[in-house]
């Protein structure tokens, strides 16, 4: 066994959510924890949803939210949580730690989770108490055990959808939370579960994607779902196989527990660069994963039926009709994901402000969040709100798009500072490039490592983050860079997107985005996107294109190459 799996085989990770407690009383710091409990904490941490910052003594704090449904309440207290906890020390910079968002801010996640920052264990116990108050955890939110379970935003809302899945969702999540029997997995585990016939829920990139169908059983007409398994990214990405199985609702806690329990039995546990069940369906053959998982499984599951599913859409941005006669939901855009926690918390207020009875704040894959239940003749003084005229529901396209992951500020794996990038970067291009009016959102995604937390592999332009060595007149630098990747999407013409150009230094991109855009722009057939137009034209000229831009876009190597 690999040394993760023996610190989880020598306590359950479970268990440190009471060593939590503990710390804090006793007023702990990193050195003493890791006296006290070994090296091995660090990792059992993560099932508390805690990850140690690379700022020694503070922590980032995962919630989970299914769905990514919050009532107003439960974001208003994210949001003063955030504005009470997450404060960056004065050794740090204090408020001033970041230039664009100070500190005491959220990260709304690709996974529908919010994530803070600047977190000390001693907090951790109060913020955890006011949690349960409102029915929000953070656990695992990490950690080698079911995930955050995802699903559509506007679940319950869009007369896209054939059925509202969020039941369902709430129901998987709350079988799979604190359950110690499958909260030691080989590696962590992604469900996604939508009702809605456009599956932004990604199910093509999750470990278990359940998405809508129809069959016809003992004379009955059903809607239930389709399976699709073995979806993921980072080094080694696939798409998710479909399975030849029908799951009625109320059957999906024990199809996704067969599924678990599969991987639990079946999954390596040796090497974890190979251990995420991707891995495990490509080895055994989805034909035969899926016999594995009908052994397993205490329920006889049918063969399928009708798939319902259309197509992808990637965001909820803008002001939409709710299927509920005079009420709306309004999406508004977030560049990576970034806002203050005072203005989370007035968003949570305006919601119950200007919401009928049922309002929610709800988050999406793409970073953004939605206010729901809106009258109509409210729609124009919640726009109106201090909050959202930073988050306006019609941005230019490379703001609905842009995607960052929390990068080297925090993250000890990042190799480049991804977040103020993103938003710098997204705004600078939609003044600079004109794109065509039929095309909303170009999605460029922007990951500080090969860990593919922003998922570039499925945006238009994917970024995945280099230190370059940079050779011209004036010497040899090290400069902050990228691979530079183009033409990735899922839905129905899903693909990943192919690697153009390796340890591109940041300064070259946007001249070389320049450069791509006049191309398509002069070339794009009719309704074409960019992503499908990227991958008509031979990678050879696409590289060619934007070496002509003026700046070292070829002239760099990945450092230490």
């Amino acid at each position: 066994m690999n040394t993760t799996e023996q610190y989880k085989q020598n306590k359950h990770p479970l268990d440190v959510i009471d060593d939590v407690y503990e710390y804090a009383e006793d007023g702990l710091t990193f050195e003493q924890i890791e006296d006290r409990a070994g090296d091995g904490e660090w990792e059992r941490l993560k099932w508390a949803g805690m990850y140690a910052q690379k700022q020694e003594g503070y922590f980032m704090i995962r919630t989970k939210v299914p769905g990514g449904k919050l009532t107003p309440e439960q974001a208003e207290v994210i949001g003063e949580c955030a504005q009470e906890y997450a404060v960056a020390p004065e050794e740090y910079g204090g408020e001033e730690q970041n230039e664009l968002w100070g500190d005491a801010y959220v990260d709304i996640t690709t996974r529908q989770d919010i994530q803070k920052h600047w977190i000390r264990v001693e907090d951790v116990p109060e913020m955890w108490e006011r949690y349960d108050e409102v029915g929000l955890t953070t656990v695992q939110g990490c950690g080698d055990s079911a995930r955050n379970v995802l699903g559509c935003p506007a679940a319950g809302l869009d007369d896209h959808e054939c059925f509202n899945a969020q039941p369902v969702i709430d129901a998987v999540s709350e079988y799979f939370t604190g359950n110690r029997e499958y909260a030691n997995l080989p590696r962590k585990f992604k469900l996604t579960i939508t009702g809605c016939k456009h599956d932004c829920a990604q199910s093509q990139i999750n470990d278990i994607g359940l998405v809508p169908a129809k069959k016809e059983l003992d004379g009955e007409s059903l809607y239930g779902f389709h399976a699709r398994v073995g979806g993921g990214l980072s080094d080694g990405p696939r798409m998710a196989s479909e399975l030849d199985v029908f799951i009625e609702p109320e059957d999906a806690i024990e199809f996704c527990r067969a599924v678990a329990q599969t991987f639990k039995e079946l999954g390596d546990r040796n090497n974890r660069g190979v251990c995420r069940m991707r891995y495990l369906v490509e080895q055994m053959g989805p034909e035969t994963f899926e016999e594995a998982i009908r052994d397993r499984c205490a329920i006889d599951l049918p063969s399928a039926g009708d798939g319902l599913t259309e197509g992808y859409r990637g965001d909820h941005v803008g002001v939409h009709d709710q299927k509920q006669d005079g009420l709306t939901y309004v999406g508004f855009n977030v560049i990576a994901g970034r806002m203050g926690g005072d203005e989370f918390a007035e968003a949570a207020r305006a919601a119950k402000k200007y919401g009928a009875e049922d309002a929610s704040v709800r988050l999406a894959t793409d970073q953004n969040f939605l206010i729901s239940h809106i009258p109509e003749e409210n729609v124009d003084d919640l726009l109106a709100e201090p909050f959202a005229q930073e988050y306006q529901p019609d941005p230019g396209p490379f703001s609905r798009g842009a995607v960052g992951c929390t990068g080297n500020e925090f993250c000890n794996y990042a190799i480049i500072e991804t977040k103020k990038r993103t938003k710098r970067w997204a705004r600078e291009l939609d003044e600079r490039i004109d794109v065509p009016e039929d095309i909303e959102a170009i999605r460029m995604h922007m990951s500080g490592c090969s860990a593919s937390c922003a998922q570039p592999q499925i945006a238009d332009i994917g970024f995945r983050g280099e230190t370059v060595k940079l050779d011209d007149e004036d010497g040899s630098d090290i400069v902050e860079g990228m691979d530079f990747g183009l033409g990735g999407s899922l839905g129905t013409d899903n693909e990943f997107l192919d690697w153009i150009e390796s340890a591109v230094p940041a300064d070259a991109v946007i001249p070389a985005l320049e450069q791509l855009f006049e191309a398509y722009n002069a070339d794009r057939e009719d309704g074409e996107a960019f992503y499908a137009w990227c991958r008509r034209v031979d990678n050879a000229r696409l590289r060619t294109i934007m070496q002509g831009a003026d700046a070292p876009v070829a002239r760099g190597v990945a450092h230490g190459d």
